[in-house]
């Protein structure tokens, strides 16, 4: 009996030692207080001091009102969290206990028990603890205590030798948009931002899987499963790819193992535009005796990049080619979704990349002043066919490359990599934003009266983390077909002439220059990756930025507050003159200014897709916003579509014909971005006046075809128009495949929005359903603006005379009021 008992005794034993598991302590009762203070409250995990703030009502919300002058003594302060949680004796009996804390924001120290684990010091690193050691069975004490991340960093500013420009945030490894930007607030954070874990493990895990695509063609793939493996204990073990089953010998310690896998007639993951974006889910287990002692599962695509630069007569191109065809980059730049990250929600990153699916991106920016987004942002672009140029996280200013600097960049890059590299959706690493620019452009050496040896170091530091500590960190933790790297973005500032010809460019021209819109038709760049221009966010989101009634008059304090561009309100009016009659009622200004900035892009787009291939990618700054604000993106805080992002859905279309004005001649441009070619592809067009009445209809001659770009003849604008006054004109155009179906169509109107001899339009609205209707009118109604609490499948768009329309809505409305540019103009 005693014999049975023992054989018993041991089998339960190796049961547990063979299993693995994980406990989220984040659902722990948690607490938070001020360093200083004695009282303690609940705090929420994931979360932020300001968010565990707002909660107990101790701070307002700064999002509302003038609010963010209230809290800005929050990032001065120290705060600690902690909690108490049980270990049972059958977990302590587990061979190894780690703690992992997935983000921790950012200067803490972490006690077990009263005992100092670890000090952190970087918001983007994952910090894992062993800490069998130091548990015990029953309760166990766990604190965090956070110091101030600005003072910390001013204390590293002065051990510099020369003062740095936005210091100290330069100084400290978190989030730089915190310290504001010119698109949202000041609000410097702190706490436990990410989940913390517990794991229990025995005899061996898998600590990471790297999946390098060696060859890839349409009869067969060709994988390399590159696999991290701890082992507690020397010995055989088998490692599963799926249905192939590999014997290994594993030492004690970290192993590095390497086994084939092959993909027979695989299915190639496309881009938005080019087809499925098609996902493989692997599994991968470790046994040990035949049992699984650990698993896991990835989601990858099959697919090739390349960063094409060649030198022509021009200059140099810059261009991705996926699949093996040269891909043109339709894209925007995006930052954090929220000033407040653990507020991103898996629904609201879903959605933010299916808006963008829907508005035909193919590409997204994640800008370097921000953060290394949630895995659930990389599966949305994985899922949509949205490819991802990864910045790492550094934007516009100096950086230290010191030793501790140098090895905690490296780390930070090391966790990133190895979390990121098997998403499908990543294109292209970069070092920066805009560093190289503010070296070279920005005059911060005059301002703060740098030595010549002070200018030599600040370039010696930067070419130490950008171009040794960030590429050398990639190629030792990325496989060979994740290794495309970029230094800085912009390569070239927009003031000098070579910004045109090679590498990326960040053309502020516009806004910043305050030059025309028409400039975009002379500066266009090989590749656009940042341009933009502000816009009002919806009259919804407007109203939330107050805790009250909202008082909408653009003299309002708290309207004033969310504009962070110090000159913001002055530039949007400046641009407005030129092209629109500005509105004195706040409503119709709101509307203007998103038709502004809608126009504004239009132009730009335009401009670089009539330049294919010369230009081969426009990424537009921005999509989203991180709070209620007048800002550059396409989508406002409450997940609204601006003016600019029903156009940007229009400028994208795989297929357009567009119109170019040059010394009184129109040239018709069909171009063609997807991987299909079009056969004897016709023009045509029609000049019509605003009540409906056509003046002129033609029909090219000429038959193309069009595989990417092709130009049809052209058109004095004198014989186009005749003696009708060019104010009460508008041309249609239409591209028409040899099927007689339409590829795409246009409308070109021959004056600025202002000089528009519009007539009232009678618009009617029909209802088909609860979520549909039909919308018609009699003349012209120009640039329709549908405002209701619902999201419409089309807004901000031109209603011809005597044609209608149908809308569908994302949800039912009680009341949907219409406005045109004409009740704009007519006031």
């Amino acid at each position: 009996m005693k014999k049975t008992l023992f054989f018993l005794f041991c089998l339960i034993q190796n049961i547990i030692i063979a299993q693995s598991s994980e406990r989220n302590l984040s659902s722990e009762k948690w607490q938070f207080k001020n360093a200083k203070h004695q009282k303690w409250f609940i705090a929420t995990i994931p979360g932020t001091v300001h968010l565990d703030l707002m909660n107990h009502k101790i701070i307002p919300d700064p999002f509302k009102d003038e609010n963010e002058k209230k809290v800005q003594w929050i990032e001065n302060e120290d705060w600690d969290y902690q909690t108490n949680f049980k270990v049972s004796a059958k977990e302590l009996n587990n061979q190894n206990i780690d703690f992992v804390f997935n983000g921790l924001d950012t200067f803490s120290e972490i006690y077990l028990n009263g005992k100092l684990l670890k000090e952190t010091d970087n918001m983007s690193r994952k910090w894992e603890i062993p800490v069998k050691t130091d548990l015990k069975v029953g309760e166990n004490l766990l604190q965090i205590k956070f110091k101030s991340a600005v003072n910390v960093g001013k204390e590293l500013a002065k051990k510099n030798p020369f003062a740095m420009p936005e210091s100290p945030r330069s100084f400290v490894r978190k989030a730089q948009y915190q310290f504001g930007w010119d698109w949202g607030p000041r609000l410097v954070t702190a706490g436990i931002w990410k989940d913390v874990k517990l794991n229990f493990w025995n005899t061996a895990k898998i600590e990471h899987l790297k999946i390098e695509q060696k060859v890839l063609t349409k009869q067969k793939a060709e994988l390399q499963i590159r696999a991290e493996i701890i082992a507690e204990n020397e010995g055989n073990y088998s490692f599963t790819t799926d249905l192939q089953n590999h014997k290994i010998f594993l030492r004690k310690g970290l192993n590095k193992i390497s086994v084939p896998f092959t993909i027979e007639n695989p299915h190639f993951w496309q881009p938005n535009g080019w087809g499925k974006a098609m996902l493989y889910a692997l599994k991968f287990s470790l046994k040990k005796d035949g049992e699984i002692i650990d698993e896991k599962e990835e989601r990858i695509g099959l697919k090739t990049v390349e960063l094409v630069q060649e030198k022509d007569e021009k200059g140099k191109s810059f261009y991705f080619k996926v699949n093996g065809n040269p891909l043109y980059a339709k894209g925007v730049n995006w930052i954090p979704g929220d000033s407040f990250s653990p507020r991103m929600s898996k629904e609201k990153y879903h959605k933010l990349i299916k808006d963008c699916k829907e508005a035909n991106i193919n590409m997204i920016r994640v800008w370097g002043g921000g953060i290394y987004e949630d895995d659930e942002f990389y599966k949305a672009c994985d899922q949509n066919g949205v490819l991802v140029w990864q910045d790492f996280m550094f934007a516009g200013s100096f950086y230290p490359a010191d030793e501790n600097f140098q090895k905690n960049v490296e780390m930070e890059v090391k966790d990133q990599v190895e979390r990121l590299q098997n998403h499908p959706s990543l294109a292209l690493w970069c070092g920066n934003n805009e560093i190289d620019e503010a070296i070279v452009n920005w005059g911060y050496q005059k301002q703060f009266k740098y030595s010549k040896e002070d200018s030599l170091q600040v370039w010696k530091d930067y070419k130490t983390i950008f171009h040794e500590v960030i590429p050398n960190a990639i190629k030792k933790y990325a496989t060979a077909d994740k290794q495309i790297y970029w230094e800085s973005s912009p390569s070239i500032g927009w003031g000098h002439k070579e910004s045109l010809t090679e590498g990326d460019s960040h053309y502020w021209g516009v806004w910043w220059g305050e030059e025309p819109f028409e400039i975009y038709n002379k500066k266009v760049p090989r590749f656009a990756s940042e341009y933009g221009f502000q816009g009002m966010p919806t009259l919804e989101t407007t109203k939330s930025m107050f805790s009250g009634k909202a008082d909408l008059r653009l003299e309002n304090p708290t309207i004033k507050a969310h504009e962070k561009h110090s000159r913001g309100w002055e530039i949007i009016q400046k641009y407005m003159e030129r092209d629109y009659k500005v509105p004195t009622d706040f409503v119709k200004y709101n509307y203007i200014s998103q038709l502004l900035q809608a126009r504004r892009m239009q132009i730009a787009i335009e401009a670089h897709r009539r330049a294919k291939p010369y230009n081969m990618g426009t990424l537009y700054w921005q999509l989203n916003d991180c709070w209620p604000v007048v800002s550059w993106s396409s989508i406002d805080y409450l997940g609204n579509w601006k003016a600019l992002h029903y156009q940007i859905k229009r400028s994208f279309e795989n297929q357009v014909i567009l119109a170019e004005e040059k010394d009184g001649i129109l040239n018709f441009y069909g171009i063609n971005d997807s991987l299909k070619n079009f056969e004897d592809v016709q023009l045509e067009f029609e000049v019509t006046n605003f009540k409906g009445e056509n003046f002129l209809t033609a029909v090219s001659n000429q038959k193309k075809k069009i595989d990417q770009i092709v130009q049809f003849n052209s058109s004095p604008i004198a014989e186009l128009t005749g003696d009708s006054d060019k104010n009460e004109l508008y041309l249609h155009i239409i591209l028409r495949g040899k099927d007689g179906k339409i590829i795409a169509e246009s409308n070109y109107f021959f004056s600025k929005p202002k000089d528009l001899k519009l007539t009232k339009p009678n618009i009617q609205i029909k209802k088909i359903s609860s979520t549909e209707f039909e919308i018609s009118t009699d003349v012209l109604a120009k640039d329709v603006y549908l405002i209701g609490d619902t999201h419409f499948s089309d807004n901000f768009f031109d209603l011809l005379p005597k044609t209608s329309r149908r809308i569908k809505l994302s949800k039912p409305s009680k009341n949907i009021e219409v406005m045109s540019l004409w009740d704009t103009i007519s006031q």
